[in-house]
């Protein structure tokens, strides 16, 4: 039963694994293309600063301009240095040094126990998840070419 529990496990990283280096190929091909570098940048900063009637969009720019809120949401300070960090033909392991740097500053550092670490880590994946999934919406409908 355990043999079957570690091979259950040793699948799903596998998968996990293949799932990653298949992303990296795409991502790759994509940042060595100057100008879908320069569209998305475009669109992910129209985000940030244009006024839209999307409620979506809204809360986001209220966050991301909120200096109160803005520190407390680090997920916020984590797509801006990445935002900042896109360039055509950059290196996916720059972007990836880029989020691991500000994981090590806003997530491991603070941690003081491993129940803390646990939580703030647990707390940070559910709201990138988030507003990742709202910053690909917002892209999806009202920036199309963004999103290519």
């Amino acid at each position: 039963s355990s043999s079957l529990t570690e091979a259950k496990e040793f699948v799903k990283r596998l998968r996990r694994q293949t799932d990653l280096c298949n992303m990296v190929k795409t991502v790759r091909a994509l940042l060595n293309n100057n100008s879908t570098v320069t569209v998305l940048r475009s669109g992910l900063h129209a985000i940030f600063n244009e006024k839209s009637p999307d409620a979506t969009k809204e809360s986001v720019q209220e966050k991301f301009r909120n200096p109160k809120k803005r520190q407390k949401n680090i997920q916020l300070k984590c797509l801006k240095n990445f935002v900042s960090s896109l360039k055509s033909s950059t290196d996916i392991r720059d972007l990836l040094s880029c989020l691991s740097s500000d994981l090590q500053t806003f997530v491991i550092k603070p941690s003081k126990s491993k129940e803390a670490f646990k939580e703030q880590a647990s707390d940070f994946m559910l709201k990138w998840n988030l507003l990742l999934s709202n910053v690909g919406k917002i892209l999806t409908i009202n920036r199309t070419d963004s999103f290519g």
